[in-house]
């Protein structure tokens, strides 16, 4: 996920333990390189692969199972989710290892080879939304279709972040917990963080049934602030135009994490993509219209 936060979380991600059967999946790990990487498979179709890249960085991918849309999707096909690398229950970096946007690259490139398809369908959620389309530019002959999701812009620093324009309260209140935790009161660190979650929806109903799924909210802020920085140097916008396979944008109409128009403007580079807003969503419309969103995901992979 993308946050405003101190420029310390950058793109949603909830890297919370959901109170949820979906802390229970079945799930393996495997080497990549000097780390091990955890993920999960749902159902056996013979349909394309769905390989879903959670946002952060720094968190798990477990926020993606406050929606059943992935199971419902894996009916027909195959849908991969992972613990990126230093989080969840992929291995920790250790101290001095590295964490850039080419060891993500790398790491999603050695979980295809792992599950063993030549192409795959690729979903980014958030920070997960600029990491696919950095893998594309690396990579575009293992794509058959991309789909970014509420993404982080293709330069990190063109993201627009809306907190203090639509909840300067709540970027108030968070500031001040933030200041609070980082003077050692782990209770307001935690506060913050949840106080930042609280401002992604657009329902409230939707968000109070979120937050109360949740407990033991964190973030991984070492893996983060190192590809944060990393981040800085590059500029995917000259590679969006040389994509060559079908690829979708969606965005939710509410979202303060990421403004709309970076999806838009995402959309406009990309020849031939197709541009979806949820109306009733802000940064996770998974969550909020999951009906809609299984639609538009399932429509899109269907075509030929």
């Amino acid at each position: 996920m993308l946050s405003s936060r101190a420029a310390v979380v950058v793109i949603f991600c909830l890297s919370a333990t959901l109170v949820h059967a979906a802390d229970e999946r079945p799930g393996q790990t495997f080497k990549a390189g000097d780390v091990s990487i955890y993920y999960e498979i749902l159902g056996s179709g013979a349909g394309t692969p769905l390989v879903v890249a959670n946002g952060g960085p720094g968190f798990d991918h477990s926020y993606m199972h406050l929606s059943d849309v992935w199971d419902t999707m894996a009916k027909t096909r195959k849908v991969v989710l992972y613990d990126q690398r230093g989080v969840g229950r992929s291995s920790p970096v250790a101290a001095g290892a590295s964490c850039t946007l080419r060891d993500q690259i790398d790491d999603l490139e050695a979980l295809r080879a792992h599950i063993g398809v030549e192409r795959m369908d690729l979903l980014g959620h958030s920070w997960g939304g600029y990491l696919v389309m950095a893998y594309a530019a690396r990579y575009p002959q293992h794509i058959e279709r991309l789909l970014i999701v509420d993404s982080a812009a293709p330069k990190i620093g063109d993201t627009v972040f809306l907190f203090k324009d639509v909840f300067p309260e709540g970027v108030g209140r968070e500031d001040a917990d933030e200041f609070a935790g980082q003077m050692g009161d782990k209770a307001a660190q935690g506060r913050s963080l949840r106080e930042y979650l609280s401002m992604l929806f657009y329902s409230p109903e939707r968000r109070d049934a979120a937050l109360a799924k949740m407990t033991n909210v964190d973030e991984n802020r070492e893996v983060n602030e190192a590809i944060w920085k990393d981040l800085q140097r590059f500029d995917l916008n000259p590679e969006l135009p040389k994509y060559h396979f079908p690829t979708m944008v969606m965005t939710g109409r509410y979202d303060i994490n990421v403004a709309p128009v970076v999806a838009y403007k995402i959309h406009k580079a990309i020849a031939g993509s197709e541009f979806v807003v949820f109306d009733r969503s802000g940064h996770l419309p998974f969550y909020e219209e999951p009906e809609k969103f299984v639609k538009t995901v399932e429509g899109f992979l269907a075509k030929e």
